[in-house]
């Protein structure tokens, strides 16, 4: 098993608790949502990849307040840890992920989380800064149920926005059209072919395009205090008031 970077020993209660897990490339110039240049300058691109991956980490803590839930960065490439360190926040810790692309990535971070004692196990994508705190509390209590179950929280994009599972089914991530919109249905194929029925949440959706850019602008001017980090930096971006 991979380390768990600076978590705790596991307890006597953490069967009992969920891993939430943010799959996190480094928010780097040039790397870090690449769809939104040129509209943005590759700078603010990676700028806002940051206020993104912290905003998550701030809702998983936030999440934690209802629901049995330990946080991660589950980020790449290997070595990036200090770019990571400034967007972590209380309690929510780092996990290597050396393997490149979803395909693998996500197998491999499930099964290290489930190696390390987590009875459940969510997956999030870093492109859904206002997701409603509750999805995530929400999906760690599906997943504290008896039995083996699977959680799907669809993207708009015919993706999705987070995956839960309580055993490592990597059928789940086989033959799947990755970056495409068949993803979430071809998943919840794949789940009945282990014949499980997933529990699905509400949709929601990426922010990777410009269009969607200023749909969660809008949204955020609307909404006080939810994704602090992007709501100050589309501020100042945009110019629509002082920034951070």
């Amino acid at each position: 098993m991979a380390p768990l970077g600076g978590r705790r020993a596991v307890t006597a209660d953490q069967a009992r608790r969920c891993a939430i897990a943010i799959m996190a490339k480094a928010p780097r110039v040039g790397e870090a949502k690449t769809r939104l240049v040129p509209a943005l300058t590759a700078e603010a691109a990676a700028r806002l990849s940051a206020c993104f991956i912290r905003d998550t980490a701030e809702n998983i803590a936030a999440a934690a307040r209802f629901a049995p839930i330990d946080g991660y960065i589950a980020y790449s490439p290997p070595g990036s840890e200090a770019e990571f360190a400034p967007l972590l926040a209380d309690g929510v810790r780092l996990l290597p992920s050396p393997l490149a692309g979803l395909a693998a990535s996500l197998p491999a971070a499930a099964a290290d989380l489930l190696a390390a004692g987590y009875g459940g196990v969510c997956l999030v994508n870093a492109d859904s800064p206002n997701l409603p705190t509750e999805r995530l509390a929400a999906a760690a209590r599906i997943l504290s149920s008896p039995g083996d179950r699977i959680v799907l929280g669809p993207a708009e994009d015919g993706g999705y926005y987070l995956i839960g599972l309580k055993r490592l089914h990597r059928r789940l991530f086989e033959d799947i059209a990755w970056s495409t919109s068949a993803v979430f249905a071809q998943t919840g194929e794949r789940a009945r072919e282990l014949g499980l029925d997933p529990v699905v949440l509400d949709a929601w959706y990426d922010v990777d395009e410009i269009a969607s850019l200023h749909r969660l602008r809008a949204e955020l001017a609307g909404a006080a205090g939810h994704a602090p980090h992007t709501a100050a930096f589309l501020r100042e971006l945009f110019g629509d008031g002082p920034g951070p």
